[in-house]
């Protein structure tokens, strides 16, 4: 597929579907006219990256644990360094901590929708 679609099926703009192929998080081959084209397996790729750039992590960690992503049974750091497994427990951690927030704002606003429901029901009998 080309960049255009690539980019209406995951909803990231063409310009960071570019950037992510400088910093080597997807890659492309080029046909003769020189469009980029994208193998079907990218838009999940694309997501996941979205998702961990969306969770706060740098690309330069993106791009270590991607292979992770793929075969996760097949986990292989040769290059982690102390400073990487500090940085994804750190990660980790912040992550675990934005779920818990995220988790009491659903529970309360799931709660003060069952109120607002409940009344509603009521004025209407």
């Amino acid at each position: 597929m080309r960049i255009g679609e690539l980019s209406e099926r995951t909803g990231v703009s063409r310009r960071l579907l570019r950037y992510y192929e400088e910093q080597s998080l997807i890659v492309s081959e080029r046909c003769a006219n020189g469009y980029r084209r994208y193998d079907e397996r990218f838009v999940d790729r694309v997501l996941q990256i979205r998702g961990l750039l969306d969770a706060g992590l740098p690309t330069r960690v993106i791009k270590q644990i991607l292979p992770c992503l793929d075969k996760p049974r097949h986990i292989v750091f040769s290059d982690a360094t102390p400073e990487m497994l500090a940085t994804l427990e750190g990660e980790l951690d912040r992550m675990d901590r934005r779920i818990a927030c995220l988790t009491q704002n659903r529970d309360a606003i799931a709660s003060y929708l069952e109120e607002v429901r409940a009344r509603a029901r009521e004025d209407a009998a």
